[in-house]
């Protein structure tokens, strides 16, 4: 009996299978895709199984180790399992209501939020069916990511660093502190990546949590609506110097509900936070070129709501004033609005000295001024440089070329022209060779080639390289845009420079000065001033007279400045006097002379003294073929510290 029911039970189920097969096949144009099809075939399945009173085969699922199930067949309406658990727990965590929980059986409400899961990611179409489009879907979101910047973790990251899924929460969390704090640097620019715009910093109390969705707005503080989608390319989540979401930004769709409110939603974060612990959260935004000026300006970032889930699954979406309460603001720049060049003497300028030039031939590659130039807030690329040069006899007679040097590559001036003047603007074509990266330098040296000296000049012309306010404007450099005016600072004027091709030299790295007072009621000053002495093309004699004014026919010239006072001065040196009185340096030798003044001060007051003037001969007498004054430069190298000198 029991035999003959059990055939006559699978004949009639035959039939009724058969039925259903033809029922499914016959309307094929009904069929729209092989998921379709496959859900339908799965459904009468599941219905053949109940009829032969029998039960769904148990199907074996894996996870790995980022917590993605590996599903082994396609789940439908009446699927039972540890994979529908799984199906159903991952639906809960991306924000898709499911009343009965994770029950492990797929039902209505599992089918229902398949679907609005499937619409929100684009899977066609979004039948309730769980099968290979799905989970491939699926696949791909859990999938591992390697961050974008420098930092270590692959996924879920707490504030120690240490990696942490879901299943290692404990507690029923709840949320204690959540604040937005403005970035280190609240100016960004237009263009820039990945820039903070703010700090979301959250803690939970009672148990741990993984946040799993944050809505975040941004608006304009300049205008009543926000055109957030006019500003930013992306907002991105940052965790430990990991990126661990980000969302377009630059089209209204991409905002929540009424897109004016610039609301971004973040979801399917899973992003763990412990118990009591501070979890910080960056905020980064990547904005758009070449803004219109609405969009520039202050922005706001404020909070709009967080969902979070605790150990046991339960979900809680906070939107309450805690959360819409905090706000950061940022300033969004014209791009290289902040971009500078920055002009100074460099370390190697050289000090006023004598440039040694040949009586008969040219003299080449003399450094007169050396220069630095520095960019800040951003990368600048030079294209133009100028430079000025002032002589006391004209450019023309003196000069036969100038070129710059930058870090090794020699720039020249082809367009110059070289005129009987003495102050000369040339301008050098870098022609965008140079860049000089945010925060670094570059050296300038200007060099000279000077004519023969017989025939061109007198001995004694002076020469002065220098890149004063009226260069620097005139600099053509371009970092984000051109910079303009404000944008180019300091200056670099060199010093002035002797050109001897006969004569004596006095550098000024061989004077000593000092300055000190005598007497009991320090009335008296005495001030010394050492300097150095070298004959160049022959042996030159000078006498040691010594007048107190700017001026002598021989020997040497000081200057007193201060109150009223009389001075006596006496001139010593190491050189040989082959006449009395009359001190002789030899072709190529150096000697050291003193001058010793002595100030006596009619008032009290402060004095000081200035070596004026230097005199020499060809002669031994030193007075007769006088050939030139030496006038040491600068002069405030050839002078001493001020003293106060009490009235006699």
């Amino acid at each position: 009996m029991t035999k003959t029911t059990t055939v006559a039970s699978k004949a009639f189920v035959a039939v009724v299978a058969a039925a259903m097969v033809f029922s499914l096949v016959a309307p094929a144009a009904k069929a729209a895709t092989a998921e379709e099809l496959q859900a339908q075939i799965a459904a009468l399945m599941a219905q053949i199984t109940a009829l032969q009173g029998g039960s769904t085969t148990t199907t074996t699922t894996t996870t790995s180790s980022t917590g993605m199930y590996t599903f082994t067949r396609a789940l439908t309406m009446g699927s039972t399992g540890a994979d529908v658990t799984a199906l159903q727990n991952f639906l809960i965590s991306k924000g898709h209501t499911i009343a009965a929980g994770a029950t492990g059986y797929f039902g209505a409400q599992t089918a229902a939020a398949v679907a609005a899961w499937q619409s929100a990611n684009g899977v066609s179409p979004a039948a309730g069916y769980f099968g290979p489009v799905s989970q491939a879907k699926y696949a791909a979101m859990m999938a591992v990511t390697t961050p974008t910047t420098p930092g270590t973790g692959t996924g879920t990251s707490t504030d120690d660093g240490d990696d942490t899924d879901s299943s290692d929460l404990s507690g029923e969390a709840s949320l204690e502190d959540f604040t937005i704090d403005d970035a280190d640097d609240t100016d960004v620019s237009e263009g820039a990546e990945e820039a903070e715009v703010g700090m979301v910093t959250v803690k939970f109390q009672d148990g741990d949590a993984s946040i799993s969705r944050l809505d975040l707005a941004f608006t304009d503080s300049q205008v009543t609506d926000s055109d957030a989608w006019d500003t930013f390319e992306t907002i991105s989540l940052w965790v430990d110097g990991d990126m661990v979401a980000e969302a377009d930004a630059s089209s209204k769709d991409d905002y929540l509900g009424d897109e004016d409110n610039g609301i971004i939603r973040f979801s399917g974060l899973d992003i763990v936070a412990m118990e009591d612990e501070d979890l910080e959260i960056t905020v980064g935004a990547t904005l758009q070129d070449n803004l219109d000026s609405e969009n520039l300006g202050e922005w706001t970032m404020t909070g709009d709501s967080l969902r979070f889930f605790d150990a046991d699954g339960v979900a809680t979406t906070e939107s309450t004033s805690i959360v819409t309460g905090e706000s950061s603001k940022f300033n969004i720049e014209v791009a290289g609005i902040n971009e500078e060049l920055k002009f100074s003497l460099g370390t190697g300028n050289p000090d006023s000295t004598d440039i040694v030039v040949d009586e008969t031939s040219s003299t080449n590659g003399i450094t007169v001024l050396e220069y630095t130039i520095e960019a800040e807030d951003g990368d600048i690329t030079l294209n133009d440089l100028s430079v000025t040069l002032v002589t006391s006899d004209d450019i023309d007679d003196v000069v036969s070329d100038i070129e710059i040097e930058i870090d090794g590559t020699t720039y020249s001036d082809d367009s110059r022209t070289l005129t009987p003047t003495t102050t000369s603007t040339y301008t050098f074509d870098i022609d965008g060779d140079v860049t000089i990266d945010d925060g670094d330098e570059v050296t300038v040296k200007v060099m000279v080639d000077f004519k023969r000296q017989t025939g061109n000049y007198s001995n004694g012309t002076t020469i002065k390289a220098e890149v004063t306010s009226t260069e620097v404007d005139a600099t053509d450099a371009e970092g984000e845009d051109d910079l303009g005016a404000s944008q180019l600072t300091g200056t670099a004027v060199g010093d002035v420079h002797n050109l001897v091709a006969t004569g004596i030299l006095i550098p000024v790295d061989g004077v000593t000065v000092s300055a000190d007072t005598t007497g009991d009621n320090d009335q008296t000053g005495e001030f010394s001033i050492e300097f150095e002495v070298t004959a160049v093309e022959g042996d030159f004699y000078i006498t040691d007279n010594v007048f107190a004014s700017t001026s002598a026919t021989n020997g040497v010239a000081f200057q007193v400045e201060g109150g009223s006072a009389t001075s006596t001065g006496v001139l010593a040196s190491t050189a040989d006097e082959e006449t009395d009185g009359v001190y002789t340096v030899r072709d190529g030798e150096t000697e050291t002379f003193t001058l010793t003044v002595t100030v006596d001060a009619a008032a009290t007051a402060q004095y000081r003294v200035t070596l004026d003037e230097v005199n020499y001969s060809t002669n031994s007498d030193g007075v007769s073929a006088v050939m030139a004054a030496y006038l040491p430069t600068p002069a405030s190298d050839f002078r001493t510290a001020y003293k106060n000198i009490n009235a006699n």
